[in-house]
């Protein structure tokens, strides 16, 4: 390939414009095959899901226990599984990536070093996709892209235009969506990029940063970015793009992994001290920018959960997780006191007040009731209630079958409760949930509720559930 040297680099007479390969196909010469397209009418093949946790936005009233109050049972604020003005378009829970009809991946090409000035008018070609790392005030290295035809790549950010694939909002610490005018985001606007090889294994790969409207990446002057010991540019977004595998795989031996940041180039790094600090991490040789099944994805204000389709044919069905509902009504368990029987509600009727029959529970002890407006224990808190069975005191809230099958490592009855939200699933999806620490803010991380975003409380941050049996 010629070597070019645009008009204005300071080191005309020496020029270091260079050749670059591809990060992540590094050993892999697999071509691509104008005949393995989906055909019409076939089922394009899926490479993943990205699933968004805590996706429930602000829908109705609060809760009595949520409020503090006695006076009776009010509309719950929680959707999990879908968004609570539905899921239109690109703005969803959920995203399939499925293998497109033309490819449209890009990999790295050649490096340019000129003059800052000219940066704008080297980019204006909107055809050509490229990084451009602004070093300081009179010297920039812009690194152009060339079409790849072994990959597909789709665009994750906050941005509705219409080079983002997955649209992306803020999600707030206690559940719910950061909307309005006066609402400031984290989430960049083109935050990151993922590329999936179109051949076997179909291998998804994870890139900080997306393409604008003009087909480019900036780096200011004030990013983080630095020359690898290879001569090549890399560098980090404002607030970063953090990854977590999960060790042993997403299933019922996971266990939590470490949280690690993903540069532009796709290279690994340990965290910085702070989410926005210029100093970048230390380089981790020996991990990659592959997503696994179960990997989480945080943009610093969302996180989503990446499923592979093998994982997802893991996971607990819709139909199962109905099944498992009907089977513990079909129990009828009975408030203690009341003696009345509990039944959980339809998820087809909707997230409306609580049902008569809905189950609540103290979430400090398990002790599954009926509502009923006593105990309260206002000296406490607001929110504090006295359980009548074991007189522990703590918060009393409905109980709510987690709905999004994608979040379960296993098929398990829904035994346990997150605390303090009251949302419902198996004993090893809830104990995963509550070890596995979310990042929050520039240096902070706690576990939270994966269906509703609310952070958990308690020793344990979920409970299990005991249900008293009819009597008859």
């Amino acid at each position: 390939m010629a070597r070019m040297v645009l008009e204005g680099n300071p080191e005309v007479g020496s020029p270091r414009t260079s050749d670059l390969q591809h990060p992540g196909n590094k050993g892999s010469c697999v071509l691509s095959s104008p005949g393995e397209d989906a055909q019409p009418g076939e089922e394009p093949i899926k490479y993943g899901e990205l699933i968004v946790l805590g996706c429930c936005e602000e829908g109705g009233e609060e809760t009595e226990a949520q409020r503090g109050e006695v006076t009776g049972p009010r509309a719950h604020s929680c959707y999990n599984g879908c968004l609570a003005s539905g899921d239109k378009g690109r703005r969803r829970s959920r995203l399939a990536l499925s293998r497109r009809q033309h490819a449209n991946g890009v990999k790295p090409d050649v490096m340019h070093h000129i003059s800052t000035p000219l940066v704008s008018k080297a980019l204006s070609n909107r055809g050509q996709h490229s990084i451009s790392y602004t070093l300081s005030r009179s010297h920039s290295v812009i690194v152009e892209y060339t079409h790849d035809s072994d990959t597909d790549m789709f665009q994750i950010g906050r941005s509705t235009e219409n080079m983002i694939d997955f649209v992306v909002t803020d999600t707030s610490p206690g559940g719910g969506a950061a909307e309005g005018p006066s609402a400031q985001s984290t989430i960049s606007r083109y935050a990151c990029r993922i590329l999936c090889d179109r051949r076997p294994p179909y291998t998804a790969r994870i890139y900080a940063a997306g393409f604008d409207a003009s087909s480019n990446i900036f780096l200011g002057e004030r990013a983080a970015k630095w020359r690898t010991p290879d001569g090549l540019m890399d560098g980090l977004t404002t607030n970063g793009v953090l990854v977590m595998h999960p060790a042993g795989g997403f299933s019922e031996d996971s266990a939590p992994g470490v949280w690690r940041e993903i540069s532009v180039c796709g290279n690994v790094y340990t965290l910085r001290d702070s989410r926005s600090a210029q100093q970048r991490g230390k380089l981790v040789e020996n991990e990659s920018n592959v997503l696994q099944d179960g990997s989480l994805i945080d943009l610093c204000g969302a996180t989503l959960l990446w499923r592979t389709p093998a994982g997802l044919l893991r996971a607990p069905t819709l139909k199962q997780l109905e099944a498992q509902r009907q089977e513990a009504n079909a129990a009828r368990p009975q408030c203690p006191v009341g003696l009345s029987t509990l039944a959980f509600p339809s998820p087809a009727r909707g997230r409306t007040a609580p049902d008569k029959q809905q189950p609540w529970v103290y979430v400090r002890c398990g002790h599954v009731h009926g509502y009923h407006g006593w105990g309260c224990r206002r000296e406490r808190g607001p929110q504090e209630r006295e359980c009548p069975l074991c007189r522990l005191v703590g918060p009393y809230v409905p109980l709510w079958l987690g709905q999004e099958a994608g979040l379960c490592l296993d098929p398990g009855p829904p035994s346990h409760a997150f605390a303090p939200c009251g949302h419902v699933c198996s004993e090893k999806t809830a104990r995963y949930w509550a070890q596995t620490p979310l990042p929050h803010g520039t240096h902070a991380f706690h576990a939270a509720c994966p269906f509703c975003g609310a952070w958990l409380t308690g020793e344990h941050g979920c409970v299990r559930l005991i249900f008293q049996g009819p009597l008859d």
